[in-house]
């Protein structure tokens, strides 16, 4: 009697087992082919995940380049992603989250030269890293917040118009140029709005609005895109928005139910939030970009 239970248990767990694995298999390929699936999209940049292998498999030329700062002897290491196109196109210029000139960063960077800009993706702490470099000289991560958050806004200007003047000059480029940034990058997007009048247009990807009071500067238009789950930045809409209706310019703002800070990034979060509002923002960037450079 006992073996016979004992053999009918093994009947048992022979039969099981290969289905549970089958099953595990069976998400574990799903799980894989939706990430696939997200990096082989041409309409979206890659998240945080899959970005380094989006970038192996661009077939776009993208190079670094030293610019620099005129009257200064700093040099700003400079990640350029070129389109595949006849005619010549617009910049725009990649401001970093604080996190610096990540992998990431240059994904979205080859997104944009996948939609026909010419993409320019500075280190803004280039110099100020161990030895003299920049993001890829720093051991953590923390430490690399620590630095740019040590970047005075004049600093971060100078080094934004030592960039913006490279991009203007570019001999593919159409001479018109805009900023994009996520984050602190956001913030500084619409803030060099605010300090550049030759720039054409601001994306700011869930970035804080610069005082009311320095609004009246800015000529290029601004397109804003929020998730609804991050009131820390979004209660610097309103301010803003006011003030630019009363002033007359251009400043579109969209907020993406459920989505949290940093969704183009983390496009995985939120149980499927964060990639909603990516779905919909990117093509909103695209379009904007398109009708301002």
């Amino acid at each position: 009697m006992k073996l016979h239970r004992w053999m009918t248990g093994i009947a048992f767990f022979a039969a099981v087992l290969p289905a549970l694995g089958q099953e595990h298999a069976h998400h574990g390929a799903g799980a894989a082919a939706q990430q696939e699936q997200t990096l082989k999209d041409p309409k979206l940049p890659a998240g945080e995940s899959n970005a380094k292998a989006a970038l192996e498999a661009s077939p776009r030329h993208g190079e670094f380049a030293s610019i620099e700062i005129p009257g200064t002897k700093d040099k700003i290491n400079t990640w350029i992603v070129y389109p595949e196109r006849k005619e010549k196109a617009g910049v725009v210029i990649v401001i970093h989250e604080i996190y610096g000139l990540s992998d990431w960063i240059r994904a979205v960077a080859d997104q944009l030269a996948a939609d026909g800009f010419i993409a320019v993706a500075p280190d803004l702490i280039s110099g100020m890293g161990p030895g003299g470099g920049g993001t890829d000289s720093v051991r953590s991560r923390d430490d690399i917040v620590k630095l740019i958050r040590g970047l005075s806004p004049e600093e971060t200007t100078k080094r934004l118009n030592g960039v913006f003047g490279y991009a203007k000059k570019i001999p593919s480029a159409n001479g018109k140029v805009a900023t994009m940034g996520f984050c602190w990058g956001g913030s500084n997007s619409y803030a060099y709005a605010v300090s550049q009048p030759g720039l054409n247009a601001a994306v700011v990807y869930y970035g804080s609005s610069p005082e009311a009071s320095g609004l009246s500067a800015i000529t290029a238009s601004v397109l804003g895109l929020y998730g609804a789950d991050d009131a820390r930045v979004n209660t610097t809409i309103e301010p803003a928005s006011k003030e630019m209706k009363k002033l007359g310019k251009t400043y579109d703002v969209e907020i993406y139910e459920g989505a949290g800070h940093g969704f183009l990034r983390q496009q995985t979060g939120r149980e499927g939030a964060n990639m909603r509002a990516t779905q919909k923002a990117w093509p909103r960037t695209v379009a904007f970009l398109k009708k301002s450079l």
